[in-house]
């Protein structure tokens, strides 16, 4: 019910709040409120994009070390290599571990959707991919592009997505830094999908 559902979201605010610096619970804040655009624009679960949106960087100022090991002694969660050493990546997997711990969310395309929200994977449901896009979009970022990546969000997710993930590719080829098999199978997925 509505009821529920507001309890719910304040209950997980004032636990990011205390949890996240102040600019991570904004961006948290921010990344919600563009969900919940995108969903109503794609015919998707408002209040489960609300939801996820608020709940994604949840685990995201853990430190890499409390990260692992949670997930391995607490979780019985064993990591591929490259989630392992890419501290950036640790966190999706928690924050999906502590939605259910902390806030008793145990709804499967939620979790899926914060557990993805970094690499993105292929044939993603809509939730997953709205959180994905909101999460590069929503109103604190600014890098060179977003507008245009802003407007294409709003006429083509999928498009928008491909885009995310060019950059994110290309970010991290000239780090010389990995990058998951997730998020390759997330691009040759939507290339091979494109235009059936």
């Amino acid at each position: 019910t509505e009821m529920t559902a507001m309890m719910e979201e304040s209950k997980i605010m004032n636990y990011l709040r205390l949890k996240l610096s102040e600019k991570r619970y904004t961006h948290s804040l921010g990344v919600a409120d563009e969900a919940k655009k995108l969903a109503e624009r794609y015919n998707a679960d408002v209040n489960k994009a609300y939801i996820a949106g608020l709940v994604h960087d949840v685990a995201k100022e853990v430190k890499p070390d409390e990260a692992r090991e949670l997930l391995r002694d607490k979780f019985g969660i064993y990591l591929d290599s490259v989630t392992y050493n890419v501290p950036k990546l640790l966190h999706a997997h928690l924050g999906a571990c502590f939605a259910q711990t902390e806030f008793g969310i145990y709804d499967a395309e939620i979790l899926d959707a914060i557990k993805y929200h970094t690499t993105a994977k292929a044939d993603m449901s809509i939730l997953t991919k709205i959180i994905y896009i909101a999460d590069y979009i929503e109103p604190n970022r600014s890098f060179d592009g977003v507008d245009e990546l802003r407007e294409l969000a709003c006429k083509d997710i999928d498009a928008a997505i491909l885009m995310g993930l060019d950059f994110t590719i290309g970010e991290l080829l000239q780090e010389k830094k990995m990058f998951h098999p997730d998020t390759v199978h997330a691009r040759n997925y939507l290339i091979l999908h494109k235009d059936k």
